[in-house]
């Protein structure tokens, strides 16, 4: 009597859908956020998930400039950069990023950080779009609207 086999099914570039998500990052904080966003360009939120695949969704995420810190740390988080001369580095607070004239990459330094490095994460990064205000330019891919927020209490500051 033959056994009942399993097999692994491994999906296709060809087979993967990829849907449109919009979030509002108003009072939301930003690693619980940005944990969020990464497993959705990922797609690790799918049955159909494969490591060696981009299987991710786009994520649109607007009003970037007010997500939050929590425990002080925007006066404590320190994003560094480095002219690559000698004695070359500087730093920059996280409110002076979120104050100066491009907030939204509080959000992308903080996804490109838990997506992996290489040619893979570099194609999933590219589906994520960021903006400062409440405009964006994908109103005709129809994005579905995902609440964050609803999803654990922790996820909004001040509420």
């Amino acid at each position: 009597m033959k056994g009942i086999t399993k097999q692994t099914q491994s999906a296709k570039p060809a087979d993967v859908v990829k849907k449109w998500h919009i979030i509002d990052a108003t009072d939301l904080v930003v690693g619980r956020m940005s944990s969020i966003v990464a497993n959705i360009l990922r797609g690790k939120h799918k049955p159909s998930y494969t490591p060696h695949v981009d299987c991710g969704d786009h994520v649109i995420v607007i009003n970037a400039e007010k997500v939050k810190f929590t425990a002080g740390k925007a006066a404590k988080k320190v994003y560094y950069k480095h002219s690559g001369y000698p004695g070359g580095i500087s730093g920059t607070t996280a409110d002076k990023v979120l104050e100066g004239r491009f907030p939204e990459r509080v959000i992308e330094k903080a996804v490109e950080r838990m997506i992996p490095k290489g040619p893979l994460g570099f194609a999933q990064m590219r589906a994520l779009h960021v903006f400062a205000g409440t405009e964006h330019p994908y109103d005709g891919q129809q994005p579905e609207t995902l609440d964050i927020a609803s999803m654990n209490r922790k996820n909004k500051v001040g509420s």
